[in-house]
């Protein structure tokens, strides 16, 4: 399953052979698919550590480049807890950030996440996180992603498959179906570190203004973004304009 042969008779039979897979054996199954072309997105959040310590399974000499974007706005223990996982998996790490620094974007546009508006969010997103994604995805020739997503996270997640199409690239959800318990067993079974703030109370974690723990009122991803949306747009496909 190559480039310029993404159709639906192709994807059916990939998502097929996927679903009778362990975690650990779908992301063995794109590397060999897709070699140097198959890459893996990380946030290092909360639930992070499991698809990096999952790479270590991998059979292929050359393991698969991890793509962190860094949007200029994480919270330091993220930083930390990058650090610390990069090290102790010795990962391949690329870090891709906006060509528009945080000072040049407030100053242009304002603090957007301020705005309480779906669109300024979006464009936030758009700027901080989706355009150098594209990028990384160009400059690595990435045919093939992986990602972390659980399909309990959002109602989105909840009608992706597998493997889906994305702007012309395939996504591939190792976990899709784990829970946040697997995840937590996984974590202990494994003797991974848990990121800083997950014992302040956060389920999930991005930028430190748009982030909050859980409360009686909001759990997951339902604490993100002010609660106005759940998903920055990575996993959704859209136009890659440039917003500078």
């Amino acid at each position: 399953m190559r480039k310029n042969s993404i159709n639906k008779s192709s994807l059916e039979k990939a998502r097929v052979e996927l679903k009778e897979l362990t975690a650990e054996e779908r992301l063995q199954w794109a590397s060999k698919e897709f070699g140097t072309q198959f890459a893996i997105t990380t946030s290092f959040g909360i639930q992070s550590a499991v698809l990096l310590n999952m790479i270590q399974s991998i059979k292929e000499s050359i393991k698969p480049k991890v793509i962190w974007i860094d949007t200029g706005y994480l919270p330091s223990e993220t930083y930390l807890y990058a650090e610390q996982l990069t090290k102790q998996f010795n990962i391949d790490l690329l870090i891709s950030q906006s060509e528009m620094s945080p000072a040049r974007m407030e100053a242009i546009y304002g603090r957007l996440w301020e705005k309480n508006s779906i669109s300024e969010l979006e464009k936030y997103h758009q700027i901080r996180k989706v355009e150098p994604l594209e990028n990384a995805f160009v400059n690595l020739n990435t045919l093939c992603w992986a990602s972390g997503v659980r399909s309990n996270q959002t109602n989105h997640r909840r009608s992706m498959t597998y493997l889906d199409s994305i702007n012309d690239r395939l996504s591939l959800r190792p976990l899709l179906e784990w829970t946040k318990k697997d995840v937590y067993y996984y974590m202990k079974e494994n003797h991974l570190p848990q990121h800083p703030l997950f014992e302040k109370g956060y389920s999930t974690v991005g930028d430190w203004h748009s982030s909050s723990p859980d409360n009686g009122n909001k759990q997951g991803r339902e604490t993100r973004f002010g609660g106005l949306k759940q998903e920055c747009g990575i996993h959704i496909g859209r136009s890659t304009n440039k917003s500078s």
